[in-house]
């Protein structure tokens, strides 16, 4: 099954306020809980003088179901880190961490006001920001001469491959991951003239433009 995240390196931002309540949103793209924590605590020793810092992260882990965790960090139980995890679950993203800070305004929202405070705000944070697919998909190796690996990278490059150079004395070997084994062939048949044919690698895990979270979810 593939798995929607961030781009590399992301982190996004957002504020809503809500009668007076600063909600100020850091979403960031981790690899695994400790990361997501350090996310989280770089925001505690950044803003100390706000009330409450909730947070929510999902961890890919391998074959089985990812990690996920939520804190309400002093707000009412179930009204911060749980709605915010639901959205983060809706966008369908992984290795995902999400914080809020609140600053308080002097006006209580309620526990249905808070929800819908926290939701909102991770929920307007992912709005628009685009996600990679990663997959798992079949690779191959090839020897290609020195003269002509450029031309093949580029070319490699123009579908979509993943491509793993190695620069060695006789020229370059390269590693190629793509889900289209046809294409892959046909575009070195065609470039070598059918004197090179790439061998099977086993599989290389890869990412790609997958498009954008839209009305809350991510949509290739």
């Amino acid at each position: 099954m593939s798995d929607f995240l961030l781009t590399p390196s992301a982190r996004l931002s957002h504020e809503i306020e809500v009668k007076k309540s600063r909600f100020l949103t850091l979403v960031a793209r981790v690899s695994t809980p400790a990361e997501a924590r350090e996310v989280v605590n770089e925001r505690k020793a950044a803003m100390p003088d706000a009330r409450h810092h909730c947070a929510a992260f999902v961890v890919s882990a391998g074959d089985a179901q990812p990690v996920s965790h939520s804190s309400d960090d002093g707000e009412p139980s179930g009204t911060a880190g749980r709605p915010m995890l639901d959205v983060l679950a809706g966008s369908r993203l992984v290795d995902v961490v999400a914080v809020v800070t609140r600053y308080f305004g002097g006006t209580l929202l309620g526990t249905g006001g808070l929800v819908r405070a926290y939701s909102d705000s991770v929920r307007e944070c992912l709005e628009g920001a685009p996600v990679v697919v990663r997959d798992r998909v079949p690779a191959w190796s090839a020897a290609l001469p020195h003269a002509d690996a450029g031309r093949y990278l580029s070319e490699l490059a123009g579908i979509g491959a993943s491509v793993e150079p190695e620069y060695e004395a006789v020229g370059v070997r390269v590693v190629v991951a793509h889900p289209d084994a046809d294409a892959v062939a046909s575009l070195f048949a065609r470039l070598s003239s059918g004197s090179i044919r790439p061998k099977p690698e086993g599989t290389r895990t890869i990412e790609a433009p997958a498009g954008a979270i839209r009305n809350g979810s991510a949509k290739r």
